[in-house]
């Protein structure tokens, strides 16, 4: 299977998604509350991150793909599944502070054609960051020798915390940007 068929299985569903979300939110008059709602919660989110506190755990859920949906599936059929489900990212569980940012920029932007727009950025970017993922660690998975490596858990432990720290410092550039549309807004 191709990575651009991996790719598309995922950033299509996920594109297609946002644009609703996009579309709803554009349409609703909450851009002022978003940018309000966008400055504490990057705040508060960024802190914890940045300084690798334990916090309130990121919006979300914690359901996976269950394992029902996937046997005795085609690897094309378990593509489209997984594509459909973790592309867009509000089905699935996402360990990150920054994916519910991902709404309140969203709803911040002030009109349909806006939020369509965002929403697709948003959309497009998510879907394929996660297939990019996927991508990677199946090739990471088939480079490394037969049996397990004792280093794999504490590299993707590493990799966590690295991940969660320059999430963090999105949130907190985000509460800052967040702060000065929003006096703009107010003011």
């Amino acid at each position: 299977m191709s990575a651009a068929w991996v790719v598309t299985a995922y950033a299509v569903p996920a594109t297609i998604t946002w644009l609703v979300v996009g579309l709803v939110l554009g349409v609703l008059p909450v851009a002022g509350i978003a940018l309000a709602a966008a400055v504490a919660y990057g705040c508060y989110y960024g802190v914890v991150e940045v300084s690798g506190r334990r916090g309130l755990p990121p919006p979300g859920r914690r359901w996976q793909v269950p394992q029902t949906m996937l046997i005795d599936a085609s690897p094309r059929r378990r593509v489209l599944v997984w594509g459909a489900i973790l592309g867009p990212g509000f089905l699935t569980r996402n360990p990150y502070g920054g994916f519910g940012a991902l709404l309140l920029v969203v709803a911040a932007m002030g009109g349909p054609l806006a939020g369509l727009t965002a929403g697709a950025a948003i959309g497009a970017a998510h879907g394929a960051a996660r297939a990019a993922a996927l991508l990677r660690d199946v090739r990471e998975l088939r480079s490394l020798p037969a049996g397990p490596a004792a280093s794999t858990h504490l590299d993707l432990l590493l990799s966590t915390v690295r991940w969660r720290r320059w999430d963090g410092a999105a949130l907190l550039a985000l509460a800052v940007i967040a702060s000065v549309a929003a006096v703009g807004h107010f003011g």
